[in-house]
C-alpha cells in the first residue's frame, strides 16, 4: 500500500483482504473491553454486537473490514472517531 500512496506501484495490482469470518467476542476481549464500552467506543450498537457474538448474524463486508483496522490499530481508530471531521 505505501508503494502506491508514494506512486510507484500499479494501484490495480493491490488487493484488499477482508476475511469472510471474525471473531468479534474474540477482539473484544482482547481489548479488555465490556460490550457497552467496545460498542460505544468503535460506534456499534450494542444489539448488533451481541448479534454477531452470538452468531446470530454475521458483520458484513464493510464491517469486517472495519473491525480488522480495529484489531490492527485501535488507538488509530480511537484517535480517528474522536475527531469532528
Amino acid at each position: 500500500m505505501g508503494k502506491i500512496l508514494k506512486g510507484t506501484a500499479d494501484p490495480a495490482t493491490y488487493r484488499v483482504h477482508v476475511p469472510e469470518r471474525i471473531d468479534v467476542r474474540r477482539i473484544r476481549q482482547g481489548l479488555g473491553m465490556t460490550q457497552p464500552e467496545f460498542a460505544v467506543r468503535f460506534g456499534f450498537s450494542v444489539h448488533t454486537l451481541r448479534k454477531w457474538e452470538q452468531d446470530d448474524r454475521l458483520p458484513e463486508g464493510p464491517a469486517r473490514a472495519y473491525l480488522k483496522v480495529i484489531v490492527r490499530n485501535p488507538k488509530a481508530v480511537e484517535e480517528a472517531l474522536s475527531q469532528p471531521a
